[in-house]
């Protein structure tokens, strides 16, 4: 599967998300740091599979890393396997925490840069920032409690993803994602932005 993104932008994009943040705290403090603990070997937390437990790359991001990293483990899978586009095809690429809570921040993958928020796509195909509906294994304070996010941090991941879903992957991506949510929610998204 070869991404239209190249190395070079994802760190630009790694670069320019590390100017922000959901709060102007560490919002691991609020929660025990849930969704860099959960799965690791430091994980106190019942409800997590260590082997469910992680993250995906997104196509093409795989390029940042050199695989000798001590703090994440790397597992490739079939995309074909998964619930991913059908424009999705070979490896694909699950990360899980090592060494949580104390990965190198500037070294995170982009899932859990934008991490409450995700992309969304309405039916006139224009793009929104939306909570992260997806199952969770914890409870994010920032989402059960409507905590407000730094405008910055919103602002930044609908401006990353813009970009983003120029890539053809990552569009098909989005637009699976949306779809999924307005079968299940309807008429109730609420946008963040815009």
């Amino acid at each position: 599967m070869k991404s239209s993104t190249t190395k070079i932008t994802f760190l630009a994009i790694y670069r320019f998300l590390d100017k922000v943040s959901p709060l102007d705290q560490d919002c691991g403090q609020l929660c025990g740091a849930a969704c860099c603990t959960c799965g690791s070997q430091t994980d106190s937390c019942d409800l997590c599979d260590e082997d469910d437990f992680g993250i995906y790359l997104l196509p093409g991001e795989d390029k940042v890393f050199d695989r000798k990293e001590d703090w994440i483990g790397w597992e490739k899978n079939r995309a074909e396997d998964y619930e991913f586009p059908d424009s999705w095809h070979g490896t694909i690429y699950f990360l899980h925490c090592k060494t949580a809570p104390c990965c190198p921040r500037e070294k995170r993958p982009l899932q859990c840069r934008f991490f409450p928020l995700a992309p969304h796509l309405d039916e006139e195909d224009v793009l929104h920032i939306v909570y992260q509906d997806g199952e969770l294994t914890y409870d994010c304070p920032l989402i059960s409690q409507k905590i407000p996010l730094n405008e910055d941090f919103i602002h930044a991941t609908y401006t990353v993803w813009k970009h983003l879903i120029r890539d053809p992957l990552l569009y098909d991506l989005v637009v699976l994602d949306s779809d999924f949510r307005i079968e299940e929610h309807g008429d109730e998204i609420e946008y963040l932005y815009p």
